[in-house]
């Protein structure tokens, strides 16, 4: 018979009282026998312990635990645990309980435990619950929290953990090595393709590349070689380097099966401190090699362009040899003309609406936009019907403008339907000038759109934003044209301003708010980004886009509420962006 009221009340508590006890129970149990009302735990931050003797994280973690806890009541802080066990017998139960200060649920209590078990969704131990003084969840991360943290994550709450991190991360910036980087409290060692464990100690004193990688990636996969060439030569010459992986892989079958094939070092995958890293590097593509020195300080935030340009000539990752790599792409931009970007050996076409081969020689002397998108992303599907009404607008009058689809589409069944609704060029699918074209222009984001001048060159690689804001009249898309526009449009807010009351109450904001100009802002009401005028509270930090403040658009806001979210293998959307994940 399941326990009657178990679970949540509704609103995101706990009834301790109901999830602890049974219908013929009433109490918890210490080490030595005595029962405990479960009342007593009234006006406390609980924890509930899942744990058991036979598991050898269990052991491990218990002694940490009770450390913290006997702290922490020594402080007189309001902290009481609860043991679930998962042990086979009494016997095991007894003995392991016998070494904890709080309490438990009686073993002989099967179905609690087991409810628990689903009620908190147990997916391995040990784990560790934390609900507050009124049963609401804190976290069912608290293993993990007290491994990191230790004392000082009381009281749990999740504001605290947040800002130690970021406190941890600081005091990390200031005393970086490499043990502070790759060394967390339940592991010290790195794993090879294997399975051996080598510790981190064996690294230090050699310059370290930090690998961050989705092996799985397409990006990831064709720059392997290159990265697998380099280390290969610097082992062969004797140099002091040693690459690490930080994978950010989820499928652990796909991981070992690339990782196999690989001749370096990884942290396990789903190490808590990929997270870490991943923050604390802030890291946004892929692929990326941060460089960590002998001295356990950063020498560079991201080599992956370094090599694929200079190879083994990269090492030993000096000021001077980036200050080279510079000059090199300095040249490449100077010279940069369409055919250099879009011809590759025997690929020298772009295909049309009826597939035929277009010579990219064909298009010089245009105007060009690099449209790179996808079906499957729904800021694409957004921005498609503003990008075509802008392209037959600029071609009103002659065919000035020319756009080139560059599709991340998964089949070419989905390019097929994708492309047949715009009216331009495109590369043919799964095509390999993707690739370069992607890393030459550091796509991280789709809808991004590139324009090109008629002499080849690049004019800005945020047409994308341009055509969202200006639409049509942001062609050429030039610095000069923009900054033109954005005085013509002033004068117009200016004009439009002077109309507008000097202060408004909303009911989105507490406090009256005034009408002031800004360079830029985020409208609090809508969350859009905008400029030059807002109602704004200065006490509060708090800024409503005009419209928003004067209700005048009921609408704004709530563009792509009903979007379909979901995006392509491997990307997620956020707002009007899909970002490799």
């Amino acid at each position: 018979m399941e326990n009657p009221g178990i679970g949540s009340n509704g609103d995101g508590k706990y009834d301790i009282g109901s999830i602890l006890c049974s219908p013929n129970r009433d109490f918890l149990i210490l080490n030595n026998g005595d029962k405990v009302n479960v009342d007593s735990l009234n006006g406390n931050i609980v924890g509930l312990y899942f744990s058991a003797s036979w598991c050898g994280p269990c052991q491990q973690f218990t002694p940490n635990l009770i450390e913290v806890y006997n702290e922490l009541k020594q402080l007189g802080e309001n902290l009481e645990i609860v043991f679930i066990s998962g042990d086979v017998d009494n016997e095991s139960f007894d003995s392991y309980f016998s070494k904890m200060p709080w309490h438990a649920i009686p073993f002989s209590d099967s179905e609690t435990r087991e409810q628990l078990d689903k009620l908190f969704s147990v997916k391995g131990i040990p784990h560790l619950v934390i609900l507050d003084e009124n049963g609401k969840l804190l976290t069912d991360e608290g293993v993990e929290i007290i491994q990191e943290h230790g004392v000082e994550g009381y009281p749990f709450v999740p504001q605290h953990i947040e800002k130690l991190k970021e406190l941890e991360e600081e005091e990390a910036k200031r005393n970086q090595s490499l043990k502070s980087l790759l060394v967390s409290r339940s592991r010290d060692y790195l794993i090879a393709p294997d399975g051996k464990k080598v510790p981190v100690a064996e690294l230090e004193g050699k310059t370290v590349g930090l690998y961050f990688v989705l092996l799985t990636y397409n990006e990831c996969l064709a720059f392997n070689p290159k990265l697998v060439e380099v280390y290969k030569t610097f082992k062969e010459e004797g140099e002091k380097f040693e690459i690490v992986m930080i994978p950010i892989d989820e499928d652990e079958p796909s991981f070992k099966k690339e990782f196999e094939k690989l001749p370096w070092l990884s942290l396990p995958l789903m190490d808590k401190c990929i997270e870490k890293l991943v923050r604390y590097f802030e890291f946004n593509s892929l692929p990326t090699v941060v460089v960590i020195g002998p001295d356990g300080k950063t020498l560079h935030s991201n080599v992956v362009e370094a090599i694929e340009e200079l190879g083994k000539k990269v090492y030993p990752f000096t000021s001077e040899i980036f200050a080279e790599l510079e000059e090199i792409e300095k040249a490449k931009r100077e010279a940069q003309t369409l055919e250099s970007i879009l011809v590759s050996n025997d690929c020298d076409f772009v295909i049309g609406k009826d597939g035929a081969k277009i010579p990219v020689s064909n298009l010089v002397g245009k105007n060009i936009l690099l449209y790179f998108s996808a079906h499957w992303c729904p800021p694409c599907r957004a921005f498609l019907p503003k990008l075509i009404q802008a392209y037959q607008q600029i071609n009103t009058n002659d065919n000035s403008l020319e756009v080139i689809f560059i599709s991340s589409d998964e089949d070419q069944e989905s390019f097929n339907e994708f492309f047949s609704t715009m009216p331009w060029l495109a590369l043919p699918f799964d095509d390999k000038r993707k690739q370069s074209l992607s890393r030459l222009f550091k796509v991280r984001g789709i809808p991004m759109v590139v324009a090109i001048d008629p002499k080849g060159k690049t004019v800005t690689t945020e047409a994308c934003e341009l055509i969202m804001y200006y639409g049509a009249e942001a062609f050429p898309f030039t610095a000069e044209r923009i900054e033109e526009i954005k005085t013509k449009n002033d004068k117009m807010a200016d004009k439009m301003a002077e109309k507008w009351p000097k202060k408004v109450k909303n009911e989105l904001h507490e406090h009256e708010l005034v009408l002031t100009k800004h360079d830029l802002y985020n409208c609090d009401g809508c969350g859009e980004e905008d400029r030059l005028w807002s109602y704004y509270c200065e006490d509060c930090d708090f800024d409503l886009h005009p419209k928003c403040a004067l209700n005048d658009d009921d609408d704004k806001g709530k563009k792509g509420e009903d979007e379909e979210k979901k995006g392509g293998e491997g990307w997620i959307c956020d707002g009007d962006k899909c970002f490799r994940e």
